[in-house]
């Protein structure tokens, strides 16, 4: 099931691009609710009663030599995940239809593509697969922004595939470094997660800290994380509105997936020393960029800007090494991915009526523009996190596990580096972001009609909005009331995998300490069986 999930959207680019351009809108619309109706299917099958469990498993022989296989598989996190990807997808497509007009089926088939990239990365349980997916998604992205962008998109490609590409080739050395020590353990090829898992936890502290810090260079310019994130705000500005929506609603979820999956269990060592460091970036993250949203006058761009204040939640949250403030974590790249994409959609819907994002030349739009008021309202105060709606329960967790963090883990291991100041100097940044979100908001919204000079009605489209706007913003709001009032079933399914997670950097932190056999919490079983793996020698460990 989930390699169909890859496999639609893939083949439905070449669909698209081999048909009559008259089907193009008809086929991608076809094929991204397709994908949606399977991954929708693939939950009503998922096991949630053993979330840790990898469901839907399934591996492609590759490259037997070199014990290269194409595997993928699910647990309730990443299953989320592809879910949000599976729903953006119509979305995105159907909010495009009147602002792409030239050059359709090539948008449309490198949307689609991009699409089958990224739920590619949420599905892989093996190295090669995860990383090419990874990777691959700055392609399509770079054409999206590149041919469909702003006047200054071809900067803005440029600028993201730099950063991103460079930060991924680091990144991939420490991984290899990584499948290396594995291979001198079992003179053998494996390139399996779980493997890599075992081998990385078995090296030295000055060892694990390198691999992190060659990951940490590829994973936080995706997410991004301060300072590396000054790409983002002008791919964001330039990019088509679809664009804006990827990029926000999952691809920046890569670089915080990418954390949780391999950055925590892989050198838990490094993380508990470097843990305050991570987390001083996200601070500043979260508060520098606020402030900057507070004297755009870009809509956009100040959208944007807070995408990089939030995930600082998002990474604090996973750095607090908890279990609350990861539940939190992942819980807030679903929530972010809904409520900042669809700020994305409505001021896509804005610039398609007035061709400018300046709030100097459009305010006062609440009388003429109800239905848009209404939605805008809405999402910002999803994003400010008001109780209610979903984003307040995901930094309400985030911040109250780095409060936490460091107050006695399982087994009484002082599980955690963080502590209250963390989360008192981080949560000034929730008060920012309520200043600038609601001044963006009563700026746009409020006061006398202001419209740009020479201003004429859309020829498609009416002056509020249509029913396919309408029907574009609908299923997200649903979605962020639903996940505000009832986030408990989320929470309970995302505590199993979270909790495996906790328990094998414990165990790997035990037996640093006391040079003990590695414990492992087998997540392929559903009765928690654990699996002894002995130690590494002791000449291989010290190299």
């Amino acid at each position: 099931m989930l390699t169909a999930l890859i496999l639609i959207p893939l083949l439905g680019a070449l669909l698209v691009a081999l048909a009559p351009a008259r089907f193009t809108k008809t086929l991608a619309t076809a094929i991204t609710l397709g994908a949606l109706l399977l991954s929708m299917i693939a939950a009503f099958q998922f096991n949630w009663e053993f979330p840790a469990h990898v469901s839907f498993a399934q591996s492609f022989p590759l490259v037997e030599q070199l014990g290269i296989n194409l595997s993928v598989g699910a647990d309730s996190v990443s299953l989320l995940l592809i879910l949000l990807t599976a729903l953006l997808g119509p979305l995105c497509v159907v909010g495009s239809f009147t602002s792409i007009t030239t050059r359709v089926k090539n948008y449309y088939a490198w949307l689609l593509v991009l699409q089958a990239a990224v739920t590619g990365v949420f599905a892989a349980q093996d190295l090669m697969l995860f990383y090419v997916c990874f990777e691959f998604t700055l392609i399509p992205l770079y054409v999206l922004i590149s041919l469909y962008g702003s006047t200054n998109r071809r900067k803005a490609a440029t600028k993201f595939f730099m950063y991103t590409f460079t930060g991924s080739v680091i990144a991939l050395a420490g991984l290899v470094y990584v499948s290396y020590v594995a291979y001198e353990a079992n003179l053998t090829w494996d390139w399996s997660i779980k493997t890599l898992q075992i081998a990385a936890q078995s090296m030295t502290r000055t060892e694990q800290t390198w691999v992190m810090l060659a990951m940490l260079a590829g994973f936080a310019v995706k997410v991004p994380l301060f300072p590396v994130h000054t790409w983002l705000p002008l791919a964001h500005t330039e990019a088509p509105t679809a664009g804006s929506v990827v990029l926000a609603g999952v691809l920046l979820k890569l670089g915080t997936y990418a954390f949780y999956k391999f950055i925590l269990p892989f050198t838990p060592l490094a993380v508990m020393q470097y843990a305050p460091a991570i987390a001083v970036l996200a601070i500043i993250g979260i508060i520098y960029t606020g402030l900057i949203c507070w004297a755009q006058s870009d809509v956009k761009k100040l959208v944007a800007y807070s995408s990089v204040s939030h995930l600082g939640f998002c990474v604090l949250g996973l750095f607090a090494v908890n279990m609350v403030g990861i539940q939190g974590s992942i819980l807030y790249m679903i929530n972010h991915g809904l409520s900042t994409g669809a700020l994305f959609f409505c001021i896509g819907m804005l610039y398609e009526r007035y061709h400018t994002r300046s709030m100097d030349e459009v305010g006062g739009l609440a009388v003429k523009m109800p239905i848009f008021a209404f939605f805008l309202v809405f999402f910002t105060m999803a994003s400010v996190g008001l109780p209610g709606l979903n984003g307040f329960v995901s930094e309400f967790m985030c911040l109250l596990g780095a409060f936490q963090s460091g107050a006695g883990g399982p087994g009484g291991v002082e599980f955690g580096t963080l502590g209250p100041w963390y989360a008192a100097v981080a949560a000034t940044g929730m008060i920012v972001a309520a200043m600038y979100l609601l001044y963006m908001v009563g700026r746009v919204l409020f006061g006398p009609l202001l419209e740009p000079d020479g201003h004429h009605e859309h020829e498609k489209l009416p002056t509020d909005l249509s029913w396919r706007e309408i029907s574009v913003l609908t299923p997200i709001a649903v979605l962020c009331l639903l996940l505000g009032l009832f986030p408990t079933p989320i929470l309970r399914s995302l505590e199993a995998p979270v909790g495996i997670v906790l328990k094998d950097m414990e165990n790997a932190y035990d037996r640093a300490l006391t040079e003990a056999p590695l414990v492992v919490n087998d997540e392929s079983t559903t009765d928690g069986v654990q699996v002894v793996v002995a130690p590494i020698k002791e000449a291989e460990a010290a190299r």
